[in-house]
């Protein structure tokens, strides 16, 4: 059975020869429907091409806007989603994936996010597989393909969105808007939003969950196509795009969204049922529903597979995460905090409107809109009440038109529109359940469909008003080029954590996290002068900031500022008192303010917060040997190592120990165990070298200490400890040179100097011998 769609076509059919295969065969039927009703492309002054270059035109700029993102960098979550994840290494078996969350924890732990795509991060780990390790090149053109075909199928949507779904009679889909589903498509296509989706490579949950979600929409769509035995639907096709829609939601949770979208495709463009009818009938108890199409065609049973697979669906994802929902903090989303219910609902849909800010302006972007960037509304004097007006006033005008139009051509396309960008954002709207944002452009990757749905359908309103059509399609294609160089300017600044921090200081100055970020990336590039500005603002801004407190402790610890450091690190276990690193810090500076017991307990509370903590057990150790607890220390070491088998500080630690305490034998022993877990190691050959040439094993000894200088030449030590073997061992002209090398690389070498004065007078003593 064929179902027909409630458009007209006018006289672009005359072109459609070119544009849709099976046209011609329909053509006179297709014009034979009811002209009185609006037709869309008919007032759009656009261009109007074949399918397949309006499909390669949307390809290419999509790809234009974002192409510069391909070589930059991993930045902001990409290093816990992607560099820290176990999850995308050969050694981790494969089915851990499906028990962990998206970054790699326990998915039934209590600390865990509870983001479940093994899906997103298995595509993750075959770009690490394929391109032999974290090179960011490879993760980030995979985001571009993705979204250049996303935009792609965009053209497919569109056309049915906004023209209908009708068939040719050789069975092709025909596209009934080709110029409006053109510049939805590249309205789409190029909207700065979607930045962060493109250009960071996390963002790949949204894209590949928008794919799935999309070719599910598609797979619903092909189930009307009239076949062969002239069965009416075909389940086959219901249960393929129930099935799209589960992989959707394993790429990321928003995808199970399209089933609800599905069903709202179904009613009202396949089955034209009349909302506004419906509640009236159902208001009156009228017990001829029948006759609005609830039941018909097989409507019911189709709505009720959908609401059985998506039932199933959220029960299999709630057994798997094993326990309740996700815990986050007030920091994340204050409004959700709030004790008044009055608060947390207003600041919610001012959240809300800011969302449908950034689709329509889409200047203001900010990788982060926590920590302060948003200040609560706690009154209805605050003049931001006015945005939430506007808004509901928007959704309110076009539900109304959605509903009560007599149109039906606009109520579809209004009501599709809107469900669009309503149902999709349903999972970030804090309904439900708390989410660990306030705003997240990512979020709005699938929404942004229905507002370029609804803004295509306001131009050609605008278009069938104006008396120059063409100055108008002049402005859009302006917006268009505006959206595009956006896009660029955005994505560059996504290419390094420096630009893309930067960016956000003037969008969101009051963002304790922002400047928290702008600290770290300039104390990992060593300008700890300018760190400790942008930390003292974030914990002015949040004064409970406890990480922007223990880095600044750090910077101020290493600066010997030990009292302030002490200060800084002792509020922030005060506020988290489960802050391990921060204990552990806290450690580090009692010791070097000689409070060893202090320092002591300091560490022995980080490692109760965090078992598996080796770099606190190398610092437990360092206190232990100032103390000369030597057996405590080679204990502390020993545990660092297990727990951390690479931990170079630790092994050498133990060998030195061992070495200056006389147990040559069994630093030799601890040191060959060392470099087999780690055999490129210098500074282990180095160690290990001095033990050996005091056990008069000259010949290893050297081989090791050449080893080791070939790997850093520039070592002053490396070389004067050589010559010191070789002075031991008789080879003195070898001596000679090595002392020489190391007093070039470092003339204030004192023990070096001595040595080389020693081997000096002995060897003009031989020369003396040798000319009597």
């Amino acid at each position: 059975m064929v179902f027909k769609c409630n458009c007209t076509l006018h006289f672009f059919f005359q072109l459609c020869s070119q544009h849709n295969a099976g046209a011609p065969h329909s053509k006179q039927a297709f014009h034979r429907m009811a002209q009185s009703e609006f037709n869309l492309d008919h007032e759009i002054s656009w261009f109007m091409l074949p399918s397949y270059w309006a499909k390669i035109i949307v390809g290419l700029i999509s790809c234009m806007c974002f192409a510069n993102s391909y070589d930059g960098d991993f930045v902001f979550d990409d290093s816990e989603a992607i560099i820290n994840n176990k999850d995308l290494r050969a050694e981790t078996p494969l089915g851990d994936l499906w028990h962990h969350d998206f970054w790699g924890g326990k998915l039934s732990s209590n600390t865990s996010h509870k983001s479940y795509r093994p899906l997103t991060v298995l595509t993750f780990r075959i770009n690490y597989l394929f391109a032999g390790g974290f090179h960011p090149v490879g993760f980030h053109v995979i985001n571009i393909i993705l979204h250049c075909a996303i935009s792609v199928l965009m053209v497919d949507v569109f056309s049915i969105l906004l023209g209908g779904l009708q068939y040719s009679s050789k069975g092709r889909r025909l596209n009934l808007a080709p110029k409006a589903s053109l510049l939805a498509a590249s309205l789409f296509a190029v909207h700065p939003v979607h930045t962060e989706c493109v250009a960071g490579i996390v963002g790949r949950a949204d894209l590949l969950c928008a794919l799935f979600f999309l070719l599910s929409f598609l797979g619903y769509c092909k189930v009307f196509r009239e076949n062969k035995e002239g069965n009416h639907f075909s389940i086959l096709w219901v249960l393929a795009s129930v099935l799209l829609g589960a992989i959707a939601m394993l790429c990321k949770e928003q995808g199970i969204t399209v089933l609800g979208l599905n069903a709202v495709f179904d009613a009202l463009v396949i089955n034209k049922l009349n909302i506004l009818e419906l509640i009236q009938k159902v208001l009156h108890k009228d017990k001829l529903l029948e006759n609005v199409g609830l039941f018909k065609k097989g409507l019911l049973f189709r709505i009720t597979l959908l609401l059985s697979g998506g039932a199933t669906m959220l029960c299999m994802r709630w057994r798997i995460m094993g326990t309740g929902p996700p815990a986050f903090t007030e920091v994340d989303n204050p409004a959700s905090f709030a004790d008044s219910l009055f608060v947390r609902a207003i600041n919610y849909n001012y959240y809300y409107s800011l969302n449908a800010w950034l689709l329509l302006c889409p200047w203001w972007l900010c990788f982060d809109w926590s920590m302060g960037c948003i200040p609560l509304i706690k009154s209805v004097s605050d003049w931001r009440i006015i945005a939430l007006a506007a808004l509901w006033f928007c959704l309110i005008a076009l539900i109304c038109q959605a509903l009560c139009s007599q149109d039906s051509h606009k109520r579809r396309i209004l009501t599709l529109g809107l469900g669009f960008l309503i149902i999709p954002f349903l999972p970030a709207s804090n309904l439900f359940f708390r989410v660990g944002f306030v705003v997240a452009e990512r979020v709005i990757y699938l929404p942004s469909i229905g507002y370029c749905m609804l803004l295509t359908y306001g131009f050609s309103l605008l278009s069938k008003q104006a008396k120059k059509k063409k100055m108008l399609a002049a402005a859009v294609l302006g917006i268009l080029l505006i959206n595009v160089l956006r896009c660029v300017i955005r994505s560059n600044q996504w290419r390094s954590e420096e630009q893309l921090f930067r960016s956000a200081l003037s969008v969101c100055p009051l963002n304790a996290k922002v400047h928290y970020n702008v600290g770290k990336n300039l104390a990992d590039k060593g300008n700890q002068t300018a760190a400790i500005k942008y930390y003292r603002e974030a914990v002015r801004l949040n004064p409970k900031y406890v990480h922007a407190m223990n880095n600044l402790g750090n910077i101020l610890k290493e600066r010997n500022e030990l009292q302030e450091a002490e200060g800084l690190l002792s509020l922030a276990v005060q506020i988290q008192p489960d802050f391990a690193a921060a204990w552990m810090n806290l450690g580090i500076v009692q010791n070097s303010l000689r409070r060893f017991e202090e320092a002591e307990q300091s560490y022995w509370t980080a490692i109760k917060h965090r078992k598996k903590y080796p770099d606190c057990y190398y610092n437990l150790g360092r206190l232990y040997a100032d103390l000369n607890r030597h057996i405590d220390a080679l204990n502390a070491w020993r545990n660092a190592t297990v727990l951390k088998p690479e931990h170079s500080l630790a092994w050498n630690n133990m060998i030195i120990l061992l070495d200056n305490t006389g147990n040559l034998a069994q630093a030799e022993a601890v040191g060959r165990e060392a470099l087999e877990l780690i055999p490129n190691d210098h500074s282990l050959m180095f160690s290990l070298a001095n033990v050996l040439g005091k056990s008069q094993k000259y010949k290893e000894s050297e081989a090791l200490f050449l080893k080791a200088i070939k790997a850093n030449p520039n070592a002053a030590s490396y070389h004067g400890n050589l010559a010191v073997l070789y002075h031991r061992w008789g080879n003195l002209d070898l001596a000679k040179k090595h002392y020489e090398v190391s007093l070039k690389l470092d003339p204030a070498a004192p023990g070096t100097k001595e040595n080389y004065s020693l081997l000096k007078r002995k060897l003009e003593q031989l020369q003396k011998k040798g000319d009597a």
